[in-house]
């Protein structure tokens, strides 16, 4: 158990102070505003894509710890690069694209394996409580990478070495993933991978989508999805670039996000429990409807603050609500197969918003209107997703209810879940105005 907990504490460290400032490391080489908005969607599609293989390289490993570190350690030497690319000017800036979808990649191909894996090391009388103590390291652990992250960045452009600071922060990340992978490596297998699970076919996962509760839920999870995106990866360009924040603006921003949803998860397990998730999925919905629009008010700090609170706070009830439904919703002998699959559909679709944004952004001008034009959009096309949160959807089977109250007592344990989340390779609270966590379907913060 202690091996678990180092490993939530190092990963979560390893996204704050890496995977998070991907897109800031973008700008930093001299990419365009665009692109290091497609930074945090374009390599996350190619990494879907390569995890779709991971059912095949378990089975052929014929074991969950050695599938995993070895993700893992794949994972940890990406960082090489990132750091050469930070360090010789030499190497084309846009190779950050090839790396972070190779970093994606191995990062989602744990998720499955590591879901099986740790149900079946953590006894159920203590799981609730070795669960509660895990988040609390990995929220903790989060936090404290994007802040440490923000003050070497500042204090590296205070100094006229940027990407000398990048290359610090990359080289803590790596080391943190590989302790991560190290402690990884020291857990038991008591239970080897089997053939219990039921795939669940392409053609029968779209054929889902139109006529069965779940197919239509995993399609507004995708829906909404596209609409955030449209605006989601170009608050980091914004923000740096248009508002010219400071690092440490930047990072108090969307810190400010993140301790919204940190401190706002008890709260919103309990509505869970009373109201049910679906109650609190609408709730959510409406919370993040209007955030990105909500920019246009004013550019002073404190409303900012206010709004990334807020932001954090909503996305916290989305994110837990969907938690939640899968495991009503998604029966457990193919929630790992299509859950694979979605993260595909998922990623597909965050990078429909992203491109089509970012066509805007090229075609219109990188302007502060522009910017704002697409924060609007991006809020009217949420409220277009509303259309599939139909009523009798809403209504919960009592069945239904039970299960995922049940769920909602340890509310610690699907704290941990919504990072993306990512986590997962997701990374920490993201600007409320949409730019939240990939989602990567994984019980791993």
């Amino acid at each position: 158990m202690r091996s678990s907990l180092i490993d939530g504490g190092m990963f979560s460290v390893m996204v704050g102070c890496g995977e998070t400032y991907f897109p800031a490391f973008a700008l930093a080489l001299g990419l365009s505003q665009v692109a290091s908005g497609l930074v945090a969607t374009l390599p996350l599609l190619v990494g879907s894509m390569l995890q779709l293989a991971a059912p095949y390289g378990l089975k052929r490993l014929g074991s969950y710890r050695r599938w995993i570190v070895f993700c893992v350690l794949c994972q940890a030497a990406v960082f090489i690069p990132l750091i050469g690319l930070a360090l010789d000017r030499s190497i084309p800036g846009w190779l950050v694209f090839v790396f972070t979808a190779v970093y994606w990649g191995a990062g989602l191909a744990t998720g499955p394996a590591w879901n099986t894996w740790i149900g079946t090391l953590v006894p159920v009388s203590i799981r609730a409580r070795f669960f509660a103590w895990r988040t609390r390291i990995v929220q903790a652990g989060t936090l404290l990478g994007f802040v440490i992250g923000g003050l070497v960045l500042q204090f590296g452009a205070s100094r006229g070495a940027t990407l000398a600071a990048f290359a610090a922060l990359f080289v803590t990340a790596g080391i943190c993933r590989l302790i991560s992978g190290l402690s990884l490596a020291r857990q038991s297998e008591p239970v080897a991978p089997d053939d219990g699970d039921r795939h669940v076919p392409l053609r029968e996962f779209v054929s889902r989508i139109g006529r069965r509760a779940d197919g239509k839920f995993l399609l507004y999870l995708m829906a909404i999805q596209a609409a955030v995106q449209l605006s989601g990866p170009y608050f980091t360009p914004y923000m740096l670039k248009q508002l010219q924040l400071s690092y440490v603006d930047y990072m108090t921003l969307v810190a400010t996000a993140f301790a919204g949803k940190m401190l706002s998860l008890p709260w919103l397990g309990h509505l869970a429990h009373r109201y049910g998730p679906r109650k609190l999925l609408l709730w959510g919905s409406v919370g993040i409807l209007p955030l990105s629009a909500m920019w246009l008010v004013s550019e002073h700090f404190a409303y900012m603050l206010f709004l990334q609170f807020a932001g954090g706070v909503a996305w916290a009830a989305y994110e837990l609500a969907w938690f939640l439904l899968f495991f009503e919703m998604l029966p457990k002998h193919e929630r790992t197969s299509v859950l694979t699959t979605f993260n595909f559909g998922h990623s597909l679709a965050s990078v429909t918003g992203s491109l089509i944004g970012g066509a805007v952004l090229l075609s219109l001008g990188e302007r502060r209107e522009i910017y704002l034009g697409i924060f609007v959009a991006s809020a009217v096309l949420r409220l277009a997703t509303f259309v599939f949160l139909r009523p009798r959807f809403m209504t919960s089977p009592r069945d239904g209810y039970h299960r995922s109250a049940r769920a909602t007592h340890s509310i610690d344990i699907v704290a941990s879940v919504p990072h993306g989340a990512p986590q997962s390779a997701g990374g920490a609270a993201s600007p409320s105005g949409g730019l939240t966590v990939p989602v990567v379907v994984k019980e791993r913060s």
